[in-house]
């Protein structure tokens, strides 16, 4: 059956709103800008090896995916770089790029039909604990007067809208690795309720600081391979032995479609549903039967349906795919779960084999992963998947790209403390 690309709203008065993505922005461990990142997914490029930023020797982990040879005086005066936290750096850059990319010029924007929303899972966590130190060593009335501004997370979401004039909604997400696609799927909401006609949108890290990584090292959730890091990320293999931590930042522009064809925008894809759940079991591990996984892309589907898309009609999953022993065999049930048969018609992917884990920004750049995939017909592989574990029975697309006619695509994002958010575009027409 052919997805029904007509618009809900040329069938009368109640159908939902058609959302739009019209600019996208990016720097990852793999690339500093959306070009760059895409190329080295396609060509299974991992970004991940060992850590520079600190001396990880006494950890089990050495390694993580840090984002290499980032100038953020090519985004924001040097001066004022030094003010801001690293998260919101990677924030206010990939924004920027977004912005150019989308064409968006606020000089004939209504400014308080302009909003921003972007997510994380840890925020400004250098500033917190450098202030913690400074506080240690030289005494509290020594603290940076930019430490608390810097800190919060929903700082990324302001310093933008200050930068760019939005008046509009204007908050940060939080649910853990779940962040970025939550944000993504709420600015989706308000887009829908007629809140706004543009969201900046998206998710951002940078939490690979001694402190975080061990904290992650002490749980057992890192791989510990460290004497091949770009080997370390193989979600669904039979030898994957945890996450690696990653960072960076990807931001999407979304439009209401009657705005973004009112200027002539150029549009990526669709956005069609969105799912948010929890599991209620965990802190930190997914449920058995992947409940909560369950309940957000049926949610999800429950929207897409409102525009026609179905679960058969669905062609590419970008996984949630840690590379840990409970999320991939608990994302492979749920997806089939909720897919039945045409789970093993699908393409898989988990790009987090190349980038890592960019925690609260991975469901964003995951979203921009889908946008990239409907625009270009090719899906990014899982590199590393070199001894498929029997109980991850579907089709991941095994260590090289592959062109593909890709009309609807789903992402799932899944977080500790049991968060579940699940996008999902389709093809514009």
């Amino acid at each position: 059956m052919a997805v029904d690309n007509q618009s809900p709203a040329s069938n009368g008065a109640g159908f939902p709103t058609r959302v739009v993505i019209t600019g996208l922005g990016a720097i990852t461990p793999v690339g500093l800008t959306v070009a760059q990142t895409w190329e080295a997914l396609l060509a299974g490029r991992s970004g991940i090896d060992h850590i520079t930023r600190f001396d990880a020797r006494d950890l089990r982990t050495t390694f993580a995916g840090e984002v290499r040879g980032f100038d953020p005086a090519q985004y924001m005066d040097r001066k004022e770089a030094r003010r801001l936290d690293l998260y919101i750096q990677y924030a206010v850059a990939a924004t920027k790029q977004a912005m150019e990319d989308a064409r968006l010029d606020m000089s004939v924007e209504q400014p308080n039909r302009v909003g921003c929303i972007i997510g994380a899972g840890i925020g400004g966590v250098h500033s917190t604990l450098e202030g913690a130190e400074v506080a240690r060593e030289k005494g509290l009335r020594r603290l940076s007067p930019f430490m608390v501004p810097n800190m919060l997370i929903d700082s990324a979401a302001g310093k933008v809208a200050i930068e760019y004039g939005f008046h509009g909604i204007n908050h940060a997400v939080v649910s853990a690795c779940a962040s970025g696609t939550s944000a993504c799927g709420e600015a989706f909401e308000v887009l829908r309720r007629g809140d706004a006609d543009v969201v900046v949108v998206g998710g951002a890290e940078a939490a690979i600081h001694p402190v975080m990584v061990a904290g992650f090292d002490v749980m057992g959730a890192l791989s510990q391979r460290n004497d091949n890091p770009q080997a370390a990320c193989r979600p669904f293999d039979r030898d994957r032995d945890g996450f690696v931590m990653s960072e960076g930042a990807a931001i999407l522009v979304m439009e209401t479609e009657e705005h973004a064809r009112a200027r002539g925008a150029r549009i990526y894809a669709e956005v069609i549903g969105y799912g948010s759940s929890a599991d209620a079991y965990s802190m930190a591990a997914p449920h058995e039967t992947g409940r909560g996984a369950i309940d957000a892309m049926q949610m999800a589907l429950r929207k897409a349906a409102q525009y026609g898309v179905l679960p058969h009609h669905i062609d590419y999953i970008n996984a949630h795919g840690t590379s840990t022993r409970l999320n991939d065999v608990t994302e492979t049930w749920a997806i089939k779960h909720v897919l039945g048969e045409h789970a093993y018609s699908v393409k898989i992917s988990s790009t987090k084999s190349m980038t890592g884990h960019l925690l609260g920004g991975a469901g964003a750049l995951e979203t921009l992963v889908c946008a990239k995939v409907i625009e270009t017909g090719m899906i990014p592989p899982t590199i590393n998947l070199d001894n498929q574990d029997p109980e991850c029975d579907l089709y991941y697309t095994p260590n090289k790209a592959e062109a593909a006619d890709v009309k609807v695509t789903l992402s799932n994002s899944f977080g500790f403390g049991g968060h579940n958010a699940t996008i999902m575009l389709r093809r514009y027409a």
